[in-house]
C-alpha cells in the first residue's frame, strides 16, 4: 500500500456487511445496470504528496475519458486514514461510489462481503483481458480459486535503499545481498550514534509486509490450506524474531525506531542519521528531503543466500493499489470502460510515472521510464520474487493481531527486556487467540 498509510489497526468488520446489497443504487445481483449512463463517481486513494496534488493529477486524465466517452466522472480523493471506513460505511449505507480503488491487502476480505464486482473471464475481456496484467498483481485481488474482486491499478515492492557514503565511509563496496551480510555490514555502519537500518516498528502494516517476507523465507505462511491462523509455527515464530532481533540481539537498529509509525525511518535515511531501510518506492521522498539522486542506492532485499525467487527466495509483499466496482452500480458498462481506461497502456504510463509506481499492465513496463535503477529493482522484484499477503476473508484483522505482537516485542527490545524464542511465542500465540476469539 503507498507509502504504508493503511488503516492497519483498523479491524474489518466482514461480519457486518456480508451479504448486504452494494452500492451504487442498481438492482441486478449480477452486476449494476445502467441506470446513469452518463455519469460515475470515483473515490482515488491518496496517492501524492496532497490530497490537492492528487487532483491535479487526475482531473486531466478524467477529462480525457469524459472526451472520448460522454461520461463524466465525480471525482473524490479520499485519505488513507478514511477510505477503509468510508468503504464498510458505503456497503452497508447503500451510498457510495461507482469505482474505487482499494489497498490490495484489503482485496479478499472486501470480497468476502459481496459488495465488489467479481472480475471473471467475461469482466476481464471488457478491459482487454486478464493477460495483461502481471501474474502477482493480479494474485493480490482476491481469494485463490475465486474471480478476483478488483483490477490491479498501480504495483509496488520493496528493495534495500542504501546511503552510498555512509557504505564507503565503513569500507563496505555493495550493498548486502544476504541477512548474513546485512547484519555483518549493519555492525560496521552503527557506531557514533548513527545505525545501520532503519524500521517503523509502531507501524502495524510495515510489521507485517517484514515479517511475511521473512515468513516465506523460513517457510510460513501465517494460515494454513484452511485459511485458518497458524502464527505459532516454527516458521513463524523464527521469522518474527529474526526481525526483532535486528535491534534486540544485532543492535543494527536504533531503539527509538520502536515508537517510529510515521515513516520517520525515511527521513533518519535522509538526513544520514541510517544507512539503509526497506521501503516502497522512496525516490521522491528522499528528493523532497534534501538528498540527491547520486546519494543513495538500491538494491533488492536480501535473502537468507542465493538470488531472490519463488518459495523462500521470496523477497517482497506484492504491495499495490486496486481497482474496484460496487456489485450495483448504476452505470455498470461505464463503471468498465473506466477501469478499461485506467489500466490502459497509455494511461498506465502516465499515471504510474507521476506516482513512482510500477503498471501492473505488462506492455506498460516496457516505456524506458521504468528502466531506472530504482524502478527496475522493484519491477523485477514484482515479476520474479514477490508473493502477495494471505488472501483470506480476515487479513485485515491479521495485520493488526501480529502487526501489534512485533510492536510490543519492539518494545521489548527497545527497553533492553531479553527478546527469546518463548517470548515471541507467547506473543503470536496470544495474537493468534485475539484472531480466534
Amino acid at each position: 500500500m503507498r507509502h504504508l498509510r493503511a488503516a492497519a489497526a483498523i479491524t474489518l468488520a466482514v461480519s457486518v456487511v456480508a451479504g448486504v446489497t452494494a452500492c451504487g443504487g442498481g438492482t441486478s445481483s449480477d452486476g449494476g445496470s445502467n441506470e446513469s449512463p452518463k455519469t460515475l463517481t470515483y473515490w482515488a486513494s491518496n496517492q501524492g504528496p496532497s490530497i490537492e496534488a492528487d487532483k491535479k493529477i487526475l482531473t486531466p486524465e478524467l477529462k480525457k475519458f469524459e472526451k472520448e466517452t460522454g461520461i463524466k466522472v465525480k471525482l473524490e480523493v479520499v485519505p488513507w486514514a478514511d477510505l477503509l471506513n468510508r468503504i464498510l460505511a458505503a456497503t452497508t449505507s447503500g451510498q457510495g461510489p461507482d469505482v474505487l480503488n482499494i489497498g490490495n491487502t484489503w482485496s479478499a476480505s472486501l470480497q468476502s462481503t459481496g459488495a465488489l464486482l467479481p472480475w471473471d473471464d467475461e469482466n476481464f475481456e471488457a478491459i482487454g483481458g486478464r493477460d495483461r496484467f502481471i501474474d502477482s498483481a493480479v494474485a493480490s485481488a482476491g481469494k485463490e480459486g475465486e474471480p478476483p474482486a478488483a483490477v490491479p491499478l498501480y504495483s509496488l515492492s520493496y528493495a534495500l535503499y542504501y546511503n552510498k557514503k555512509m557504505f564507503a565511509d565503513a569500507g563496505i563496496t555493495a550493498p548486502p545481498a544476504t541477512w548474513d551480510q546485512l547484519v555483518e555490514d549493519g555492525r560496521k555502519l552503527s557506531k557514533d550514534g548513527k545505525w545501520a537500518l532503519g524500521a517503523e516498528g509502531s507501524n502495524l502494516s510495515n510489521n507485517i509486509h517484514q515479517t511475511f517476507v521473512l515468513g516465506q523465507q523460513h517457510g510460513a505462511d501465517f494460515f494454513d490450506e484452511q485459511g485458518k491462523a497458524d502464527f505459532t509455527s516454527d516458521g513463524a515464530v523464527a521469522a518474527v524474531k529474526q526481525y526483532v532481533d535486528f535491534m534486540a540481539k544485532d543492535r543494527i537498529i536504533a531503539p527509538g525506531n520502536a515508537e517510529y509509525a510515521q515513516n520517520q525511518s525515511l527521513t533518519d535515511f535522509a538526513k544520514g542519521r541510517t544507512a539503509m531501510v526497506l521501503w516502497q518506492a522512496a525516490a521522491t521522498t528522499f528528493a523532497a528531503q534534501g538528498m540527491k539522486p547520486e546519494d543513495w542506492g538500491v538494491a533488492p532485499v536480501p535473502v537468507p543466500a542465493g538470488a531472490p525467487g519463488a518459495g523462500k527466495q521470496t523477497n517482497s509483499m506484492v504491495a499495490g493499489i486496486n481497482m474496484a466496482v460496487f456489485r450495483n452500480t448504476r452505470n455498470i458498462d461505464g463503471a468498465k470502460k473506466f477501469v478499461k481506461f485506467m489500466t490502459s497502456d497509455a494511461e498506465q504510463k502516465i499515471l504510474c510515472k507521476t506516482y513512482g509506481s510500477i503498471p501492473p499492465v505488462k506492455a506498460a513496463q516496457s516505456d524506458p521510464a521504468f528502466a531506472a535503477p530504482e524502478l527496475k529493482v522493484l519491477r523485477d522484484t514484482l515479476a520474479t520474487s514477490a508473493a502477495p499477503l494471505p488472501q483470506v476473508p480476515n487479513e485485515s484483522q491479521f495485520e493488526t493481531a501480529v502487526g501489534t505482537a512485533v510492536k510490543e516485542l519492539f518494545a521489548d527490545a527497545a527497553a533492553g527486556n531479553p527478546v527469546t524464542t518463548e517470548s515471541v511465542k507467547a506473543r503470536l500465540e496470544k495474537a493468534q487467540q485475539t484472531m480466534q476469539s
